[in-house]
């Protein structure tokens, strides 16, 4: 550590410099038992990962008063299909939820138009029932496959676009 100039210095003591330890520890190696010993798992039931996911669920109170939901619907059903669709989006990035992965979840059901097509309301209303319960996760897991990888890929404005001409062609009933 550096000393002041007033402080005098005996030319006879060695100065603190840096020593190789004597033993070099070795390498850190993943043993314990709850960690993964490869890549985070996929596919059947995983659903889709990516970082910092809970951010989606701050960006829906953004859009609360802009959403169209029918009496048929509940917000908290709405909210929870919707933030799924917007982490498949932001997943295939890589990346964290951004507000328009949440737009775009809204708009290709409808929620973000005043006059969505009644066919349209009456598809969401059926497949958003009931979404915000725990155990209605293989129902979330099916909504979120109605929209495929070409469809979230697509810009937010490609989507209004797309949207506005034929809504159909951006979903996968099956």
């Amino acid at each position: 550590m550096a000393a002041p100039r007033h402080v005098p210095l005996s030319p006879t003591e060695d100065s603190t410099a840096y020593r190789s330890p004597d033993v070099v520890p070795s390498s850190w190696v993943n043993r314990r038992p709850g960690d993964l010993e490869s890549f985070q798992p996929s596919g059947g039931s995983m659903g889709y990962q990516g970082p910092d996911q809970g951010y989606a669920l701050r960006l829906c109170r953004g859009f609360r008063e802009q959403l169209h939901i029918s009496e048929d619907e509940h917000l908290n059903d709405v909210e929870r299909g919707c933030v799924q669709i917007a982490l498949k989006r932001a997943s295939i990035f890589g990346r964290a939820p951004v507000v328009h992965d949440l737009e775009m979840a809204y708009r290709v059901y409808g929620f973000l138009d005043a006059v969505a097509d009644a066919a349209l309301v009456a598809e969401r209303s059926r497949l958003f029932e009931g979404l915000a319960e725990s155990h209605h996760y293989a129902d979330v897991r099916r909504l979120v496959a109605t929209v495929s990888e070409g469809t979230l890929k697509m810009s937010p404005r490609d989507l209004e676009e797309q949207y506005l001409m034929d809504w159909r062609s951006l979903l996968e009933w099956a």
